[in-house]
């Protein structure tokens, strides 16, 4: 008994019609995962109030580079021995004055001062009264040498980043690792961060222009920020399974047009 296979090209433009309304619709869905900050207005200026930012606190392990001037020159060498041995290399271990597991940070005739707690700029003008009896109209510049962020996840230059600035956001951060792939999930991003002896961690939603508002906005030394990529992101990177989706894809291809043919 012989069976004939027959397909209706009315029913076969109908059935190419669906499923182009299909992807259209799920490229849709796809896409308005895919833009930053859509809640924001593109079609007015919006201004709101910066008060979300704060200093720079000084931490153990950080190492500070401090810059003593004043009228007396030569005896405020003596401080500034230590920066003028190590070079210009911020890459040095041994590069300005390391802050010691317990906050302090020991200098030259002031001796061990706690700075753990207190921003750069509190450090500074704490450490020019302790220099008055010494140094004639003191000057003091501190600044941490060694601020870094490490980006890791669905960025396209996943590494560690160090700022010479102490003013380094999340969006600069992820601009330095090269921003999201496309198949990042903007709306879960997850930074780390170790405050007072624990560890934090903090959702971050970069769909929503609210990450500007968050107090998680700025960053802080030692940071972690991490990209959760899609699901789609394992059809992107596994070749198998593209090559696999391409070859159904053509055959379906040749069956539809068999069929008109026939």
């Amino acid at each position: 008994m012989n069976f004939k296979l027959t397909t209706r090209p009315d029913n076969v433009i109908k059935l190419l019609l669906s499923v182009t309304i299909i992807a259209i619709l799920s490229s849709c869905n796809s896409y308005q995962k895919i833009p930053y900050f859509q809640d924001l207005s593109r079609s007015q200026i919006t201004t709101e109030d910066l008060n979300n930012y704060s200093s720079l606190i000084i931490q153990p392990e950080d190492q500070l580079s401090i810059n003593i001037g004043s009228l007396n020159p030569e005896a405020s060498a003596v401080f500034n021995n230590n920066m003028q041995n190590a070079g210009t290399n911020t890459n040095s271990p041994t590069y300005g004055y390391l802050v010691d597991q317990q906050g302090d940070v020991k200098l030259p005739l002031v001796g061990t001062m706690k700075v753990s707690g207190l921003t750069t700029s509190e450090f500074s003008a704490q450490l020019k009264q302790k220099l008055l009896p010494y140094l004639k109209e003191p000057t003091v510049s501190v600044r941490v040498v060694n601020f870094k962020v490490a980006v890791l996840g669905d960025v396209m230059r996943p590494n560690i980043y160090s700022s010479a600035s102490e003013r380094l956001t999340i969006t600069e951060a992820l601009s330095l690792a090269g921003d999201l792939n496309i198949t990042a999930k903007r709306n879960d991003i997850i930074l780390v961060r170790e405050i007072a002896g624990k560890r934090i961690f903090i959702p971050i939603d970069l769909t929503s222009k609210k990450v500007f508002e968050s107090p998680y906005f700025y960053l802080k030394s030692n940071d972690l920020i991490f990209v959760q990529p899609d699901r789609l992101k394992l059809a992107t990177v596994d070749t198998k399974y593209r090559n696999a989706s391409l070859i159904i894809s053509a055959l379906s291809l040749l069956a539809i047009t068999y069929s008109i043919v026939k």
